[in-house]
C-alpha cells in the first residue's frame, strides 16, 4: 500500500465522509423494497428501545419502572413519535429557529462522535506546547492591603488627602493602627490574599490591577485610583507569572491539543458540506438597517 493511501486512511475527514455515505447507502437498501405507507406508518420499538426508556426513568433517581409504569412510558414514546411524524408531514419543522438550531447542534455532535482522533506522539505534543506556551502560563499572584479615600466623602480632596497620608505612614507597617485610621470605610475588603490580575481587575478595574502588580512589595505606595476612588496600597506578597514545564502541564496540553484538532475537523467537515450549497444574499446587505430587520412593523 502506498504512503499516500495510508496517509489518506488516517485522515478523519475522509473517514467521516465515507461513514456518512455508508449510512445513506444502508438506509436506502433497507427501505428500497418498502412502500411509502410501510415506511411512514410503521413504528417499531425494540427491546433496546424499551431498555433505554427504563434507563432514562432510573436516571432520574427513581426505582426501576413497574410493568404499568413501563407501559405508560412506552405509550408516551409512541405518542411522541406519532406527533413527530405528523409534524414533519405538515412541514412544522420548516422555518422554526429552535428546531433548526437543535439539528445543527446534533450535526456538531455527530462530527465529534464520528471523528476518532488519533493520540498525539510525545514529541509532537511537546512541539505543540512550545508553540502555544502562552496558553499555559501561570498568572502572577498578589496579596495586598489598601487604604481607601472616598470621593463621596472628601470630594476633590480625595487624591491630595491620600498623598498626604502616604507621607505620614511612609515608615509604618501594613497593619499599623495609625495607618488604618487614615482611610475611609470601604464597601468590600481591606485585605486581599493571593489574587490574580483578573481577580483584582474584576473588583477594582484594570488600571488599578496593573498598578498593584507593578508595586514594590513591603511598603505603602500610591495614590492609586480605581472606579471607587483613591487608594494607598501595601503589597504583602507578589508572585510573578511563570511558564510551567511541559511535564507539569502535559495532561492539560493533551486536552488542548485534542480540542484544537477536533475544532479543525469540525470546520473541515462543515466547509466540505458548505461547498455543496450556493448562498445568495441581498446585494445591499451592508446597508440594511438591523432594527428594521428585527421589527416587522418598521418595514
Amino acid at each position: 500500500m502506498s504512503t499516500g493511501i495510508r496517509r489518506w486512511r488516517r485522515e478523519p475527514l475522509p473517514q467521516f465522509l465515507l461513514l456518512g455515505l455508508a449510512l445513506f447507502v444502508v438506509y436506502d437498501v433497507r427501505n428500497r423494497d418498502a412502500g411509502p405507507d410501510e415506511r411512514s406508518e410503521r413504528i417499531e420499538l425494540t427491546v433496546d428501545d424499551l431498555r433505554q426508556i427504563g434507563l432514562a426513568w432510573v436516571a432520574q433517581g427513581r426505582a426501576a419502572p413497574s410493568p404499568e409504569e413501563l407501559r405508560i412510558l412506552t405509550d408516551a414514546r409512541v405518542r411522541e413519535e406519532v406527533l413527530y411524524r405528523e409534524a414533519l408531514a405538515l412541514g412544522l419543522d420548516r422555518d422554526d429557529a429552535i428546531v433548526r438550531r437543535r439539528l445543527a447542534q446534533k450535526m456538531e455532535f455527530l462530527f465529534e462522535d464520528v471523528a476518532k482522533l488519533r493520540e498525539p506522539a510525545p514529541d509532537e505534543l511537546a512541539a505543540w506546547f512550545a508553540e502555544h506556551a502562552e496558553r499555559f502560563t501561570v498568572p502572577a499572584r498578589v496579596t495586598f492591603r489598601h487604604l481607601y479615600f472616598s470621593p463621596d466623602r472628601r470630594g476633590g480632596r480625595a487624591r491630595d488627602d491620600a498623598a498626604r497620608a502616604l507621607e505620614r505612614i511612609a515608615g509604618a507597617t501594613m497593619d499599623s493602627p495609625d495607618a488604618m485610621a487614615l482611610g475611609d470605610a470601604f464597601m468590600f475588603q481591606d485585605y486581599y490574599g493571593d489574587r490574580s490580575p483578573e481577580d483584582v481587575a474584576k473588583t477594582f478595574g484594570p488600571g488599578f490591577a496593573e498598578a498593584v502588580f507593578a508595586t514594590t512589595p513591603g511598603r505603602w505606595s500610591g495614590p492609586v485610583e480605581s472606579g471607587y476612588g483613591v487608594h494607598l496600597v501595601w503589597v504583602d506578597a507578589l508572585t510573578p507569572a511563570r511558564l510551567p514545564s511541559f511535564d507539569e502541564v502535559e495532561p492539560d496540553v493533551r486536552t488542548a491539543w485534542i480540542e484544537e484538532q477536533r475544532a479543525e475537523l469540525r470546520e473541515q467537515a462543515f466547509e466540505a458540506m458548505r461547498a455543496r450549497y450556493e448562498v445568495v444574499l441581498p446585494a445591499d446587505l451592508p446597508s440594511i438597517d438591523a432594527l428594521a430587520m428585527a421589527d416587522p412593523a418598521s418595514r
